[in-house]
């Protein structure tokens, strides 16, 4: 049922123009209301629905209008970064893992926009966070770059010239879903991809293999490689090289000397960080040009989302 449009409650006070970010993620939906700055005016997370794609965008919905109300103002457009592999013209979801059901095939922004009555802007989730990081965070002012997101599955997102590559199919930058990284079966159904090793579902099953215990969440694993257990410590070692040889992999393909990473999962960093510095040193770009890194500085994935409207806001000339 499509949530009912209350009108929003105004006073005489001049309030700036907003722009509304959402990011689909595995596990749960973020939003947040800002201003042409970035800056952060409300925001709310919630589950993501099971019933499917349907009542995902209507907990959207209903999470807009709620914003809406405590910021007193109604926003211009909004952008929706989903998990997945989008066709950004359209805003059809045209592949995604196992974890999303009733998602693929699904015109998300026209669905959504037919909720809200305002203008959708649909990406890849995993581009929004670039584009975001790329204008207000981590990569400020960078124009080649690669976004990397750890999370429940392993995103990538390529930026060439300013501009993001997203390829004919939309599955640009796709790094989590390169190969030989393992032998075990990845939730979109290949074999030995990264995110086999690097998501925070991995790490956990990664470390039940090596304990003979039940799966864990990669903060468990985390929290248990903060306290030296010598098995956690190995998996994000593992999982840290992985992620090293696809970023130079990705970075000598593309020429990108600067790489941004985020996601729940990179809050780990310091278990990271060793392995991955270690064999970036040891195979060096070909360029030898230096490899920028730096963890994202957003706070939330759908700050990145809202560059997306902004950027349609300002390409059609509205105001915002």
């Amino acid at each position: 049922m499509q949530p009912a449009k209350t009108p929003v409650a105004m006073d005489d006070t001049p309030r700036p123009a907003l722009l509304a970010g959402v990011d689909v993620g595995g596990t749960k939906i973020a939003a947040v209301l800002v201003s042409r700055s970035g800056e952060v005016i409300a925001s709310d997370t919630q589950p993501v629905p099971a019933q499917g794609g349907g009542a995902v965008l209507r907990a959207v919905a209903a999470m807009l209008e709620s914003l809406e109300h405590e910021a007193g103002s109604r926003v211009t457009a909004l952008g929706l970064g989903a998990a997945g592999i989008i066709d950004s013209g359209t805003g059809t979801v045209l592949a995604a893992s196992e974890l999303f059901t009733d998602w693929v095939g699904r015109r998300i922004g026209t669905e959504l926009e037919s909720l809200i009555e305002r203008p959708v802007t649909v990406a890849n989730d995993v581009n929004a966070f670039l584009v975001g990081e790329t204008r207000w965070g981590a990569l400020s002012g960078a124009r080649n770059a690669l976004g990397v997101m750890l999370g429940t599955g392993v995103g990538g997102a390529i930026m060439l010239d300013g501009r993001l590559f997203e390829g004919p199919s939309g599955g640009a930058g796709e790094i989590g879903h390169t190969p030989r990284h393992s032998d075990h079966r990845c939730t979109c159904g290949g074999v030995g991809h990264l995110e086999t090793v690097a998501s925070g579902r991995s790490i956990g099953l990664r470390y039940a293999e090596r304990t003979g215990g039940s799966p864990l969440t990669g903060e468990e694993t985390a929290r248990r490689a903060a306290a030296g257990d010598p098995a956690a410590l190995a998996v994000f070692h593992d999982a840290g090289r992985a992620l090293a040889n696809a970023v130079l992999t990705a970075g000598t393909l593309f020429d990108v000397d600067h790489v941004v990473i985020g996601g729940g999962v990179a809050n780990a960093w310091e278990f990271w960080g060793p392995a991955f510095d270690a064999t970036v040193a040891e195979n060096p770009p070909v360029s030898r040009r230096p490899l920028t890194v730096r963890l994202a500085t957003l706070t939330n994935p759908a700050i990145g989302a809202a560059t997306l409207a902004l950027d349609a806001v300002d390409s059609t000339g509205a105001t915002a």
